[in-house]
């Protein structure tokens, strides 16, 4: 199929005209997985907030602080990438998600500022910080969802298509949260847990919703993508994706019904790894609809690559950056997985108790002063 390809642009596979976007692109696509799940914990935990109880907030925004500003890096890597090796893509591209990538600068600034302020603030003001990173994630899971809607409709500017994007934004925040709230379920136990896994029950539904709706509309919006996964052919590919996704989808309405009891400790894992499936299916289909457009049925990888010799530079630039960049999230993610160990609870004078959370936060509090 490369070949085809290939020789379908009078080039030849080894030829780095042809095979530097190309790899670049996966490199791309690779960076957008990463920060989409691993980011995508941050917002779902965050959007939870208001529905934990106000005593178990500390111990959430804790739990966030090892990995939550390697997290948002990925998906900043990847657009530094993009807009480095597809410079002639990138200026149609960011022009016509203005508001979206607006809005998720707004709202990874708002989640920054809170989560460090938190720490340094008294207990009065901490709250308001808390709510501050509710905010941010809220407006950067809506962001997402605004962006996804206007690449799934071509950026089409008619107001039936205002309203799909603002049908995907909270689509997407519902799927933000089940990816969340199912990473607490595998992570904690208790009041905590069940608070994770009547939120996720409460969004899987429109998560589904909103997956069905973008694979609606990409196919609705261009024929080419229609025939791709319409065609007899490459139903191969269509079928099995799709019987995967909807076997992930019953299977975790199952199990969150099965965990909402709190004598249920068993398979707590299997919701997030199921998340992770759906999440890396949907993002798997998003690129082979595309594939090889950067702008569908206009530009393709190579029409909005830069030229050769600007790309060996990034690509020196790349392989630098990644591989430092891998070893220290490797290093932060080690404890991502897997159950927390138990609060235990620190005793203050006076026969007090306080959450770890807590103490911990005010610890950098005194730190900072």
């Amino acid at each position: 199929m490369i070949d085809l390809l290939a020789a379908s642009m009078g080039l030849n596979v080894d030829d780095p005209t042809f095979w530097m976007p190309l790899a670049f692109m996966g490199i791309f696509f690779a960076l957008v997985v990463a920060g989409t799940l691993l980011d995508g914990i941050d917002l779902g935990v965050g959007m939870l907030l208001v529905a934990a109880p106000g005593d178990l907030r500390s111990r959430m925004m804790v739990m966030l602080s090892p990995w939550r500003d390697a997290n948002e890096f990925w998906l900043l890597l990847g657009a530094g990438l993009c807009a480095a090796a597809f410079p002639f893509a990138w200026g149609v591209i960011a022009g016509e998600l203005v508001l979206p990538l607006a809005l998720l600068a707004l709202g990874a600034m708002l989640r920054s500022v809170s989560f460090e302020f938190r720490t340094r603030a008294n207990a009065a003001m901490r709250p308001r910080w808390v709510a501050g990173f509710w905010l941010g994630s809220v407006i950067t899971a809506f962001s997402h969802g605004l962006l996804l809607g206007r690449v799934a409709t071509g950026y089409q500017h008619s107001v039936a298509h205002a309203w799909f994007d603002v049908f995907v934004g909270l689509c997407t925040v519902a799927a933000y949260l089940v990816l969340g709230g199912s990473w607490l379920i595998m992570r904690v136990d208790g009041p905590l847990r069940q608070m994770a896994v009547k939120g996720a029950r409460h969004a899987i539904r429109w998560t589904a919703a909103g997956m069905v709706a973008v694979s609606v509309a990409l196919g609705l919006a261009n024929s080419g993508i229609f025939y791709k996964w319409g065609n007899v052919s490459d139903l191969t590919v269509a079928v099995p994706m799709w019987s995967v996704m909807l076997f992930c989808f019953v299977l975790m309405e199952v199990l969150l019904g099965r965990l909402a009891r709190p004598d249920q400790v068993a398979w707590t894992a299997l919701p997030f790894v199921l998340c992770l499936i759906l999440f890396a299916l949907m993002l798997c289909g998003l690129a082979y609809s595309l594939f090889p457009y950067l702008i569908l049925d206009n530009l393709t990888l190579w029409d909005g690559a830069a030229d050769v010799s600007s790309l060996r530079l990034v690509l020196a630039a790349t392989v630098v950056a990644v591989p430092v960049m891998l070893v220290f999230s490797l290093l932060g993610y080690r404890t991502l997985f897997g159950q927390e160990k138990a609060p235990t609870g620190v005793v203050l004078p006076g026969g007090k108790s306080q959450l770890p959370g807590v103490v911990a936060a005010e610890g950098e509090q005194r730190t900072a002063g």
